[in-house]
């Protein structure tokens, strides 16, 4: 287990800075989207372009993985949402809180921590899982978000949100650079010198300043709750009318991340083996990838969706703080067993 934790220890270490440093305000608020843009739109891109360009094609166009990683994926999202919602969580928080439970964080995280710890071949598992999730998971979640309504309305709803989530994939890089980084592969092309250079150095930048970026989001998060329950509560106390948002329960919060870091990666593993064992051409060490995949926390761009589509972004955000911290415990020893 040692071995293990200084492998992960850095790239923990390395969030935490973020969160201290936003924490502190010596990362003033306002320059995090600034970091977030750098990574989702140069560094990250060019990091999957590199790895998807070196991963052998037949890797990255795995069918065993996809099936085991989708059907996972798609029943912790029927999972969690037949069991949360309740007369607090409707459709739009149980939908969100199903894709923070399905969607690790791959792309920030999980790409540079599983390459340093398991090699470059780690990469073509990591790549499927990625785009199943930005096409499928977090597109079917936003439709299902939208039901919360009666026949024509939520039938509108849900196709805007389609529309909307369409567009989402439209605009982000990584989905592309996933698909130039597969055709590279397929024909066996290199970028020139200079180009490749200059990738490189981007996709050099990506692990350390995607996890410092985590970090800082997650005090952001944090911070501005803390200053709406404050300016909320004194609202309230001049008599304004202005009632303090309730926080979600603990109810509402440990559950779903003892769904990510436990039941998801249990499911993907038990998935794995029921493939295995009816003969499909599962690799073992694509198995681990995906089950290690499945033990990361939740991605923090799922608070950013949340927002956007007027779900508890609050609640959104504990889960993502609390599998981040836990992770940092948790992973090592999933490491330890499957390693």
């Amino acid at each position: 287990m040692l071995p293990v934790f200084l492998v992960t220890f850095p790239f923990f270490a390395l969030i935490a800075a973020g969160y201290g440093a936003a924490r502190a305000r010596i990362l003033p608020l306002d320059a995090i989207p600034g970091l977030n843009a750098f990574v989702l739109y140069f560094a990250l891109p060019c990091m999957l372009l590199r790895f998807g360009a070196g991963t052998p094609i037949g890797q990255l166009l795995d069918g065993s993985v996809a099936l085991v990683w989708g059907l996972g994926a798609l029943a912790v999202v029927a999972g969690v949402v037949a069991f949360t919602r309740n007369a607090r969580v409707g459709w739009n928080d149980a939908a969100f809180g199903a894709l923070v439970a399905a969607f690790p964080n791959t792309g920030f995280m999980g790409v540079p921590l599983l390459v340093a710890i398991l090699g470059a071949q780690a990469a073509g598992p990591m790549i499927i899982a990625i785009a199943f999730d930005m096409v499928v998971t977090s597109s079917l979640c936003i439709g299902l978000s939208r039901l919360d309504g009666v026949g024509a309305g939520a039938a509108g709803g849900a196709t805007q949100a389609a529309r909307k989530a369409l567009r989402g994939i439209l605009v982000n890089p990584m989905p592309w650079s996933i698909l130039l980084g597969v055709l590279l592969s397929a024909a066996r092309w290199q970028l020139p010198g200079p180009l490749e250079r200059t990738v490189a150095m981007l996709a050099d930048a990506a692990s350390p300043v995607a996890l410092f970026t985590i970090g800082a989001v997650l005090a952001r998060s944090a911070l501005l709750a803390r200053e709406h329950d404050a300016s909320a509560a004194v609202a309230e106390a001049l008599g304004t009318g202005v009632q303090p948002a309730p926080r979600a329960p603990w109810g509402d919060v440990l559950p779903v991340v003892a769904v990510k870091l436990l039941v998801h990666p249990l499911l993907i593993w038990g998935l794995g083996l029921g493939a295995m064992a009816l003969g499909l051409p599962l690799a073992p060490a694509a198995l681990v990838v995906m089950v290690l995949v499945a033990a990361l926390p939740s991605a923090s761009n799922v608070s950013m969706l949340a927002e956007r589509f007027g779900a508890d972004n609050g609640r959104i955000a504990r889960i993502i703080l609390w599998t981040t911290v836990v992770a940092f415990f948790s992973f090592p020893l999933a490491v330890g067993l499957l390693h």
